[in-house]
């Protein structure tokens, strides 16, 4: 129906999550319209941002240099580490300005029906980090569903012979939330009222 190359663009807008067919016919034909120069930026920011983008060497967040911009803050209080599923949630914490302490990201969640352990979400390098860097408090701040109350009483569990105390952020977040959509003033409570593992 569509010239090749306009299908290939369709296909392509068609990855991105919640993108069916319409809206990515929509897309490309919006692509179609712009300037030259909007599309060279567009296709080189992506090109860019695919090759550049690394992981953090300590915590494995999104850097473009060996060691992100956080962990490369020594005004940051060492006493905390707060521990997130993912780089977006680095994001979403760091834009309310509420936390001071590090960072560390899990490469996701525990999730033993699908075949995800401990091992798979490098949580022997958050050990580790924690054994050589010693915080004060771990701060987890995963996703409050099934496989983040699994991997927080994991890490709770391993945790538990070392002299460091281990919180959650306090409930007010919703079961399954994804934590990149939660409010600011409920980011912001959940951070105050955390609790102590038991």
């Amino acid at each position: 129906m569509y010239p090749k190359s306009i299908n290939n663009l369709i296909e392509a807008f068609k990855y991105f999550p919640g993108v069916g067919e319409k809206s990515a016919e929509r897309m490309a034909f919006h692509v179609l319209g712009m300037e030259e120069i909007q599309t060279d930026f567009l296709a080189s920011s992506i090109k860019n941002a695919k090759s550049k983008i690394k992981r953090c060497k300590i915590c494995n967040h999104i850097t473009e240099e060996d060691t992100c911009n956080i962990c490369s803050d020594i005004s940051r209080n060492k006493d905390y580490l707060c521990v997130v599923e993912d780089p977006k949630t680095v994001i979403s914490i760091e834009k309310l300005g509420i936390f001071n302490g590090y960072y560390h990201v899990l490469n996701g969640l525990i999730e033993t029906l699908d075949g995800v352990n401990p091992e798979d979400i490098r949580l022997d390098k958050l050990i580790k980090r924690i054994e050589d860097e010693k915080f004060k408090e771990i701060i987890i701040a995963v996703k409050p569903c099934l496989e983040g109350e699994m991997t927080a009483l994991y890490i709770n569990n391993v945790l538990s012979g070392m002299n460091v105390v281990v919180s959650r952020l306090a409930s007010g977040i919703p079961m399954g939330a994804d934590m990149e959509y939660i409010d600011p003033i409920t980011f912001e409570a959940s951070f105050d009222n955390r609790k102590k593992i038991s």
